[in-house]
């Protein structure tokens, strides 16, 4: 699926917080936030895309998910939190290259030709990843030993990156072929941008054959590099991206433009992006898979970034500049869910897992904030249907895209209005209820704050709609005054 991720670590954030961040773009997918518990977690578990059946283990702990509200082509869960604060975001899609696909393919399902045969199943994939491994981590090193374990034993169909996060590591790990991978801990003070390629530009072989303390891998990857010819670095360099990823001309429109605006916002100073000789373009194929930024970074930046249409430079689409719309935008119309997973360190456990939900297309939508440690979500993000309503966040984001985005000039203003009073109000709530709960020691109070933090939203939601709605209308083409003549 074709996505966009944001990983903070500790030291880079502006409290402490790690963050992991994905916009799922799916197909105008219709999602949901929801909790699942223990006894809702299957025994096995069943792909619909590639009809693998995986015995799961016992005891699995809550978590958050925002699954497809239609179920008909699997859960999709896509991210969440669970009960031990660790996040989860599943699955940036990636590139790769045919020489690394021949030597390991993808596991693909196989439908039997004839009733002679059985069909044959596939890998595990994005439907699948967040089921399979969130109820069953305390960590999120956990999440990469566990999710590795799958990979060697099932394969994937597809090539992706996946990100983890517990209060004081960020881990981000891809897939190689069918059953490779690798994973790399996220340096403190660093920023990664992940735009649907495959990523990382340097890995640290000694540690992933001995300490093992910030990187990981299968066990056979150099064997498996030197034995099909793989690896294109000269002088002594190793860098995986030349090695497993891909350098083409769809990358410089789709993929490396999005890289290029995360990074020219997160460090405007330490690189250049734009002039006469820049270090970097839009079309560069060295832009740093992690970045220290030059200045600490906030739920707002992540939020900025991952709504981010190329304002302030010559591609917007929204602008009247030489070449709006000539590459892939990150707030892209077609987005199902947006989540920020933040782990906060500096308050009791149940406080330490806010979830920040976006629906619809983030450059339209607000981003909301909730505790994890809930047994339900309020039914204005959980109780979605297929019918397009007022009444939940989705839809409600949805209808304030379409609206707004043919009179963008006109509208915009509004919609930055209303996305900040949302951030506002969240933010005060979040700060209120913390209180509140470490002064009382009642952490059940966190169910009582989301529900009043799905009210503020509510609100301030539908006085969008209605100021969005009335300009909407009144650029109507079949307007009409006595006065036009």
């Amino acid at each position: 699926m074709a996505c966009t991720t944001v990983l903070v670590g500790k030291g880079a954030s502006n409290d402490r917080s790690t963050m992991i961040a994905r916009t799922d773009d799916g197909h105008f997918d219709v999602k949901k936030l929801i909790v699942v518990e223990p006894k809702d977690q299957p025994k096995v578990y069943k792909s619909k895309i590639s009809h693998v059946e995986i015995p799961l283990p016992e005891n699995p702990i809550r978590y958050t998910a925002s699954p497809s509200v239609d179920p008909k082509e699997g859960i999709w869960a896509a991210t969440g939190i669970n009960a031990a604060n660790v996040g989860i975001t599943a699955t940036e899609t990636i590139t790769s290259n045919p020489r690394v696909l021949s030597a390991d393919p993808l596991v693909e399902y196989k439908k039997a030709k004839s009733r002679r045969e059985k069909d044959v199943p596939g890998g595990i994939g994005e439907e699948d990843i967040v089921v399979l491994v969130l109820p069953y981590i305390r960590s999120a090193r956990e999440g990469v030993l566990r999710l590795a374990s799958l990979l060697e034993q099932y394969g994937t169909y597809e090539s992706n990156g996946v990100a983890f996060n517990d209060e004081n590591e960020v881990w981000w790990m891809e897939t190689i072929g069918g059953h490779h991978w690798m994973a790399r801990r996220v340096p403190d003070e660093a920023c990664v941008i992940a735009p649907n390629q495959f990523g990382m530009d340097s890995f640290d072989l000694d540690d992933a054959f001995g300490a093992k303390t910030a990187h990981l891998c299968s066990a056979d990857l150099l064997e498996f590099i030197e034995k099909n010819h793989l690896d294109l670095n000269r002088n002594g360099a190793w860098n995986p991206r030349d090695i497993f990823g891909s350098r083409s001309d769809m990358d410089h429109i789709y993929n490396t433009p999005r890289a290029w605006f995360m990074g020219r916002y997160l460090a405007p100073y330490s690189h250049t992006w734009e002039g006469e000789a820049p270090e970097f373009s839009p079309e560069s194929d060295n832009i740093p898979w992690a970045l220290v930024p030059d200045r600490k970074v906030t739920v707002e930046d992540v939020k900025y970034l991952l709504s981010g249409n190329y304002q302030g430079t010559p591609y917007n689409p929204y602008s009247k500049g030489a070449a709006p719309g000539k590459y892939r935008s990150i707030g892209i119309n077609r987005t199902g869910v947006t989540a920020i997973c933040q782990i906060r360190s500096e308050v009791p456990d149940p406080l330490k897992g806010v979830e920040w939900v976006c629906f619809g297309s983030t450059t339209f939508s607000a981003v909301l904030p909730l505790y994890t440690a809930v047994s339900r979500m309020p039914k204005y993000v959980s109780a979605v249907t297929l019918d397009a309503s007022t009444e939940n966040l989705y839809w409600s984001s949805r209808l304030l895209g379409a609206l707004a985005d043919p009179w963008y000039h006109d509208c915009i203003q509004d919609i930055e209005r209303y996305q900040t009073a949302v951030l506002t109000e969240g933010r005060r709530l979040i700060l209120e209820y913390d209180k509140r709960m470490i002064e009382s020691g009642d952490f059940t109070l966190t169910e009582k704050a989301n529900d009043a933090l799905c009210g503020m939203a509510k609100e301030q939601t539908v006085k969008a709609l209605n100021r969005i709605l009335m300009t909407a209308s009144e650029h109507m083409k079949n307007g009409f005054h006595l006065a036009d003549n």
